[in-house]
């Protein structure tokens, strides 16, 4: 199967609080590869975890001081939640008149969500198995529905649809605090994370790939979860994770690099930013040439802590390294 990726694109978040000004810096930066830009300092509702709660279906939550947690019925913060999120669409119609091609879309992964939003008593949904299973079930009815309305409104796009697990490892190795913070709460078993993984996945009729900036990013477990690709720092990579790395890209899922910085500070030159990527093409001993089909070139994580002018820079560098690799795969 040929999947439809272009050289490089962003990761979703974006800093400031103008839906038109993003999606116009998006797409013009991105021209074969664009994506749904988020802007979290618009305030609750519009950080990642409120615009996901806002695609919930049945399942409703509010803000308290400690984070999102479970309501009876749809309050103020997810009608807020989904204002922003039709702001957000409105803007990429416009900016997307006519394109044909990759368009993705980003959402919070079933278990990211499990690990952050609170259920009635405080904890976390994580702690409840049943809870685990409504949170995906709900999500899955959500994002089917969102991205139906992605590709109406974009009706010449190709969607991708980008799952956002940063708590992935800790869920896994049962790291997630409990309330208290005295403990955490127990590791869950990986079939049962593949499940949910995929319940979700099989929402969409395009591709799905899963972000995670956090170090130890699951490889082998997402590839058996049949994922199209994965996103990560690449910043964060050691020498553990290369043996699931080779193996990844040799049974074909594409390899989503952050390797330009999320927040302000010198850029180098194109070429110094994928120097890593090639380096590590070069000890697992794969073919240069298939380099520029197995990688895509990305922001570390969201732009959202940086400053308008870097934020356009890394995305405009993006494109550039991404020339660089295809000029010069070696």
């Amino acid at each position: 199967m040929t999947l439809p990726w272009g050289p490089a694109t962003g990761v979703g978040s974006m800093p400031g609080g103008d839906a038109r000004e993003a999606a116009k810096t998006v797409t013009g930066s991105f021209e074969d590869f664009p994506y749904l830009p988020e802007l979290p300092s618009r305030g609750p509702g519009a950080d990642m975890i409120g615009r996901t709660v806002g695609l919930l279906v049945d399942l409703y939550a509010h803000v308290e001081p400690s984070g999102w947690r479970v309501s009876d019925r749809p309050g103020r913060d997810t009608r807020r939640a989904r204002s922003w999120l039709g702001e957000d669409l409105d803007a990429l119609e416009e900016f997307t008149q006519g394109y044909e091609g990759p368009l993705k879309v980003q959402a919070v992964g079933p278990w990211t969500l499990a690990a952050a939003l609170e259920l009635r008593n405080g904890e976390a949904a994580l702690a409840d198995e049943g809870a685990c299973r409504d949170l995906a079930a709900s999500l899955a009815d959500g994002l089917r529905a969102h991205l139906a309305e992605v590709g109406r409104r974009v009706p010449g796009a190709r969607v991708v649809l980008q799952l956002d697990e940063p708590s992935l490892t800790a869920v896994l190795r049962g790291r997630v605090r409990t309330a208290s913070g005295y403990r955490t709460h127990r590791a869950v078993d990986r079939q049962v994370v593949e499940g949910a993984l995929r319940e979700v996945m099989r929402v969409s009729e395009g591709p799905v790939i899963v972000h995670s900036c956090a170090p130890d990013v699951p490889f082998a477990l997402l590839r058996r979860a049949g994922v199209a690709g994965v996103s990560f720092d690449a910043q964060l990579l050691t020498e553990r994770d290369e043996e699931a790395i080779g193996e990844a890209v040799e049974g074909g899922t594409k390899l989503f690099a952050g390797v330009v910085a999320s927040t302000d500070g010198p850029l180098s030159d194109p070429a110094g930013s994928v120097m890593g990527v090639r380096t590590l093409w070069r000890r697992l001993g794969l073919n240069p040439g298939t380099l520029t089909e197995s990688v895509v070139i990305t922001p570390s994580c969201g732009l959202a802590g940086a400053s308008p002018a870097y934020a356009r820079a890394a995305l405009a560098h993006c494109v550039r390294a991404a020339r660089s690799l295809a000029d010069n795969p070696e």
